[in-house]
């Protein structure tokens, strides 16, 4: 392959040699808006047995060997290290590695089975422990797990000497761009991506990103760069640097809720969608912020995301042959999964002849958590103006209740 990707410089021996998928929108259900990038990192040593962190989807997999040529020869990689199994990163190590031929794979002892298991005829991985240091060709890594964040096998690699923190998918974000570091990307668009990342990958882990917020700072790490394997690289004394990730971290692994209400929903014949305005109304009049997302032209994503930094949560179903309609049922579940805790929220909806749906609602929300104000807010056909004033009643009840929370 003619050498057409090059190698981009992050710190004194220290490359990116990853890839940009432009064209990626969908993440196993997570729609990402912007594509992404799958980040590899080459360390060159004195020694001149270079190290690579982390691989490619295994489409990409000659991209990133042109970038490494750019810089040495493939074969003076000695080590090549998995941060984390999935597929995304792992699926292109046995052409990696057929191409490299490195004399060890380093992976977590989750890591060694996972790589065997998804990657058939893969071997001769070896198993690192939580902060056993390896010698890296005359540079030390410190290995630190970090199980469920947001694989049992995901781990950091952390290289005391260049303070350069390889933090695999934590920290990072779907973004495809032409700019490798964050802060040459707008703030408002780190803070959003981020924040999606965070919303629909490490969300039901926060309790673990706040341990491991912890543990990294009882460690006394410093940290001039945190290379994540997805997004930009954060680099210290540029802003936003690492400090501005790891805060909105700590931010968002709290779960404090806010006087933002999500109000999502979809409709049959409209009935249920003029339910769900007359609540968002009701919100705004009551001081809180409304963001209404019709289920027709909202991803389940998305719905997540605006989750991210809310306070409470309406959903609204019609009912079709006696269940949820399929588009709410799907956000349900997707939802359920991610755990958001510390939610307010209520059912609603319009039926014709049954009205099953806005009581299976309750139900699974009341399961899901949420502290439910309403036990289910039901209109036959079309609400009319008593139906309509109790919904804008119910968005008034839900903002005062965000406010006396914030008290």
């Amino acid at each position: 392959m003619a050498r057409v990707y090059e190698a981009i410089p992050i710190a004194e021996g220290f490359y990116w040699v990853g890839a940009v998928d432009w064209g990626l929108r969908d993440f196993h259900g997570y729609a990402t808006h912007r594509g992404t990038t799958y980040n590899s990192y080459l360390m060159t040593t004195p020694s001149g047995r270079n190290v690579v962190f982390d691989g490619v989807k295994e489409p990409f997999v000659d991209v990133m060997l042109s970038r490494i040529a750019s810089v040495v020869d493939p074969a003076s990689v000695d080590t090549v290290v998995s941060n984390h199994a999935e597929m995304d990163h792992s699926g292109g190590l046995p052409r990696l590695c057929a191409a490299l031929s490195p004399s060890r794979i380093l992976a977590s002892q989750a890591g060694v089975k996972n790589l065997s298991m998804q990657l058939e005829g893969f071997s001769g991985v070896t198993a690192v422990g939580d902060g056993e240091v390896v010698d890296l060709g005359g540079e030390q890594a410190v290995f630190m797990e970090t199980r469920m964040l947001h694989w049992p096998d995901s781990m950091f690699s952390y290289l005391p000497s260049r303070r350069i923190l390889v933090s695999q998918d934590a920290f990072g974000m779907h973004l495809a761009s032409a700019e490798l570091f964050a802060h040459r990307v707008d703030r408002a668009l780190l803070r959003e991506e981020a924040g999606r990342y965070y919303a629909n990958i490490l969300m039901p882990y926060s309790r673990l990103v706040t341990a491991l917020l912890s543990k990294v700072a009882s460690a006394g790490l410093t940290l001039d760069v945190i290379a994540p394997d997805h997004g930009p690289v954060w680099v210290e004394g540029r802003e936003p640097g690492p400090s501005f990730i790891t805060g909105l971290y700590a931010e968002w692994a709290a779960q404090k809720p806010t006087r933002k209400a999500v109000v999502s929903f979809d409709t049959m014949w409209k009935s249920t969608e003029t339910m769900a305005l007359a609540i968002a109304e009701g919100l705004e009049a009551g001081g809180a912020t409304s963001v209404v997302l019709p289920l027709h032209g909202s991803h389940r994503s998305d719905v997540a995301y605006e989750l991210l930094e809310a306070g409470a949560l309406l959903l609204g179903t019609p009912t079709i042959n006696n269940n949820l309609f399929p588009t709410v049922a799907d956000l349900v579940a997707y939802l359920r999964g991610l755990r958001r805790q510390n939610l307010v929220g209520a059912a609603f909806g319009s039926h014709g002849w049954s009205g099953e749906g806005v009581r299976q609602l309750s139900a699974a929300m009341a399961e899901m958590k949420i502290d439910l104000l309403h036990p289910g807010l039901s209109v036959q056909f079309r609400p009319d103006g008593s139906a309509l004033s109790a919904c804008r009643e119910l968005g008034a009840a839900t903002a005062a209740r965000l406010a006396a929370g914030e008290a």
